[in-house]
This record gives structure tokens, C-alpha cells and sequence, in this order.
């Protein structure tokens, strides 16, 4: 822990200094698999050539100026973004990060249905900011200052009152993520995401989709929600759409007006920004990284359950979750300073995350497979 900085983080003590592709090397040397992605942000892999030719080449031309004055590279990475991921029609609004795109969303569905309350989901994470929070399912986090609306947090059970309460016609927006990363990966029915439009469109309730996580191809769709065949009023991504520099959006459909000082920021859709963001779409494009996702999230997951000692392996593409009957503290500890392997953990204490790079290879998931297996062995042998 460093004196100099507020203590907000249990601090694993690596520091990374080098990364390349799936792996990355700490200042001793040491390299390990990259089985995380950094919460699932680097989407393309660590120091891609094409990411770092973007974006250098942008720096030697101008980083950041005004959103006040044109900038192309905002154009051309709403139209590429919209094309690759084939929702026509929408209209982009950058921001910096996932919080601040989920806090747009919902208030921009306030002033589209002049309603106040908001639905969230049981177990559900959007961020720390002040409206994100307060749909997130984690009271520890929310201040007092953060109770600005009534929130409901439902299921995703069909038979769930969610449906009853949307009757009222009283609900700002439906914020959903597609599929649940902090939450330790769960995800709806393709059959309940699709009523849950029908009844949307019937009472006028913008629904949300937060796709921050989710998104940009890491479903083996380029949008999780995709897998339904539905299209959402706002979809909020952040993430891998810079693949490790700040970016964030919000996908906007036609029929929600734009007048001047609704929205704004600062910092959000900068050159620099913008330019590491349409290196991330040209790579995912080129390298076919949407199905790729795909591809090894069926090899992993079908090799994930015929391994003995787990209690349950769910997830799509390369977002997956593995639920033990024990917290994974040791089993996560053990992967990484025995096997050198980065994984990520979940609200669920027993709930193992495992969110690496798109451009993972068979053999790179035969690696974290082996180490795993090993780890799980070492454990039966201890407790027998």
C-alpha cells in the first residue's frame, strides 16, 4: 500500500510493466496469461501494432480539443461502429467510461418519458457515479446523497411482477445488462429479453441495454442482446471499445430528440480517444475477433464442464463464470502465483470470472485449462 494514494483496492503486489497480446510481464520479468483482460477491457490484446500505429500517429497530429468544434474522428467512429455492429440508425454520444454513459442513459430516458422511477436487476452493476449506482444491486456503495429516484430491482424470472409494475406507465427505463459480469455471470432467457420489449414498447419505458461489459463482440455477438433478435432504446458501452484508453457511449435510437445542453462533455470523444477506439473496430473487423469469441468460448466452455470439481460453468463466448462450492480465493491465488494466470472474481465469493482477450488462441485456453485442472487436483488432495 502506498501512503500516497486512498486505499480502495486489496493491491495484488505485481506490477505490470510489459504487456503482448494475451500475456503480460511484470518488473521482475515474469510473464503470465492474461485470462482477465484488466476487467474486461482489453479486448484486441496488450500493445497491438495496428492500436499502436493509430494512436501514435494521432498524438503526432492533435490529442484533444473542444467538442465545440468539428471533429471527423467522432463521425467516422459512430459510422464505423454502427455499421460493424449493425445497428443502423442510431447516433452515438461519447463519454469516458461506463459510469458516465449509464448516467447519461438513464437520464436521458428522464427527459424522454418525463417519468422519475427506474427498474434495475438483482445482483446488477453500472457503475459508482450518482444515478449508475443507484441502479446498482450493492447498497455498501450507494450514499445518502445517491437516493435521487425510486429504483425497483427485479429478476429475470418470466413470472416476475416486472411486468406488473411496467402496467403503471409510471417507469422512466429498464436498465439491463445483457449478461451480469460483477454480478458473476448470469443472464437472461432469450425469451424474457423479448417480452421484456414487447412490454417496453407497450408502456412507452425506454429500455437500456448496458453492454459494457458485455459488448463489443465478447458474447461471440457484437452486442450480447443481439442473441435475443431485439433492439434496445440505449446501449451503453465502455470497456473494450478502447481496449485500455478511457472511452465510453451511448447508442442512441431515432426516436429520442437532441437539443443543445441536454448532454455534454468535456473530455469524451477526443481525438486520441477517438483514434484508439477505431483501431480496436478495425482489428476486431480484420481479425474476425467477433467470432473467434465465439469459436473458443465453445471450446472453453464445453472443456470447462467436463471438469470434476466445479460446481457450475455458465456464460456465453468469452465471458464465463465458474461457481464452486467454496469461496475461490485460494484457487484464484493459486492460478496466479503458481501457473502465472490473471482471472478475476465476482460479488459471489464463489464465482470465478473469466473475461481474457478476444484474440485468445486454443492454446492459450489449453494453458489456463492445464492450470486450472491442476489447482482443482491440488485442492481435493489437500482437503482428502
Amino acid at each position: 500500500m502506498n501512503a500516497h494514494l486512498f486505499d480502495v483496492y486489496p493491491i495484488y503486489e505485481i506490477e505490470p510493466v510489459e504487456g503482448k497480446g494475451c500475456y503480460i510481464k511484470d518488473k521482475k520479468g515474469v510473464e503470465y496469461l492474461d485470462f482477465y483482460g484488466g476487467h474486461a477491457v482489453i479486448s484486441i490484446g496488450h500493445a497491438h501494432p495496428h492500436y499502436i500505429k493509430r494512436i501514435t500517429e494521432q498524438l503526432n497530429k492533435i490529442a484533444f480539443y473542444s467538442n465545440s468544434i468539428v471533429n471527423r474522428l467522432q463521425e467516422e467512429l459512430a459510422e464505423r461502429l454502427l455499421h460493424l455492429s449493425g445497428m443502423t440508425g442510431y447516433r452515438l454520444f461519447l463519454v469516458n467510461s461506463g459510469a458516465e454513459a449509464n448516467e447519461n442513459a438513464l437520464k436521458l430516458a428522464s427527459f424522454h418519458t418525463g417519468r422519475r422511477k427506474v427498474i434495475a436487476f438483482k445482483r446488477a452493476f453500472h457503475g459508482r457515479t450518482s444515478a449508475a449506482v443507484n441502479v446498482t444491486d450493492n447498497p455498501k456503495i450507494r450514499a445518502l446523497i445517491n437516493d435521487g429516484f425510486p429504483v425497483e430491482f427485479k429478476c429475470f424470472k418470466e413470472d416476475c411482477c416486472i411486468f406488473e409494475s411496467l402496467q403503471n406507465r409510471d417507469v422512466a427505463a429498464v436498465i439491463i445488462e445483457t449478461i451480469q459480469g460483477v454480478g458473476g455471470i448470469h443472464m437472461p432467457s432469450v425469451s424474457f429479453l423479448r417480452r421484456l420489449r414487447e412490454e417496453c414498447t407497450k408502456t412507452g419505458t425506454v429500455l437500456i441495454a448496458d453492454e459494457i461489459q458485455c459488448g463489443y463482440g465478447r458474447s461471440g455477438y457484437f452486442f450480447a442482446f443481439q442473441m435475443a433478435g431485439i433492439q434496445p432504446d440505449i446501449i451503453s458501452v465502455a470497456k473494450g471499445m478502447g481496449n485500455g484508453f478511457p472511452i465510453g457511449g451511448i447508442l442512441i435510437a431515432p426516436q429520442f430528440k437532441a437539443s443543445y445542453g441536454l448532454l455534454g462533455t468535456t473530455f469524451g470523444g477526443n481525438h486520441l480517444a477517438c483514434a484508439a477506439a477505431l483501431a480496436v473496430l478495425e482489428v476486431i473487423e480484420q481479425e474476425k475477433l467477433v467470432q473467434n469469441a465465439k469459436s473458443m468460448g465453445d471450446y472453453l466452455l464445453s472443456s470447462l464442464k467436463k471438469i470434476k470439481g466445479i460446481a457450475d460453468v455458465r456464460g456465453m463466448g468469452l465471458m464465463i463464470g465458474l461457481e464452486f462450492e467454496k469461496p475461490i480465493k485460494f484457487l484464484r491465488d493459486e492460478l496466479l502465483f503458481e501457473h502465472k494466470i490473471f482471472t478475476g472474481n465476482s460479488s459471489n465469493p464463489n464465482v470465478l470470472r473469466l473475461l481474457p482477450p478476444l484474440t485468445i488462441t486454443e492454446r492459450e485456453a489449453n494453458q489456463f485449462l492445464n492450470g486450472l485442472q491442476e489447482v482443482i487436483q491440488k485442492i481435493h488432495q489437500h482437503e482428502s
